[in-house]
């Protein structure tokens, strides 16, 4: 089984960049005024909609390595709010938050296995 989590959004275009370009997800379907992404299957649909974006929770993007979140940092710094760290020893993760182009949190981390 497999889900989706889908996301009101103003500003498809430019999230239909950011998602694609700027973190490496594909489009997995485009069904025009909802756009589905895929990231290694982790599956999110942004859809233009009239009113407010929804901008709360947070997208977590995982990646395999420390070295690997510390490359999408660098290609992220303008749109980060933080810098990554390790979160040991409540977590065992090491992390850092951005935001979309419309303030939405992201969450960029990997697991710190021993």
């Amino acid at each position: 089984m497999s889900g989706i989590v889908f996301i009101n959004t103003n500003a498809l275009p430019k999230l239909r960049k950011f998602y694609s370009k700027r973190l490496g997800a594909d489009v997995w379907k485009d069904q025009g005024d909802c756009v589905i992404f895929d990231r290694g299957g982790f599956r999110f649909a942004f859809c233009e909609r009239e009113g407010s974006p929804e901008t709360c929770g947070v997208l977590t993007f995982l990646y395999d390595s420390i070295e690997e979140v510390d490359e999408i940092y660098d290609e992220l710094k303008d749109v980060a709010t933080s810098q990554p760290v390790s979160r040991e020893p409540e977590y065992s993760i090491y992390q850092f938050y951005a935001e979309d182009p419309e303030g939405r949190k992201i969450e960029l981390q990997t697991f710190l296995e021993e």
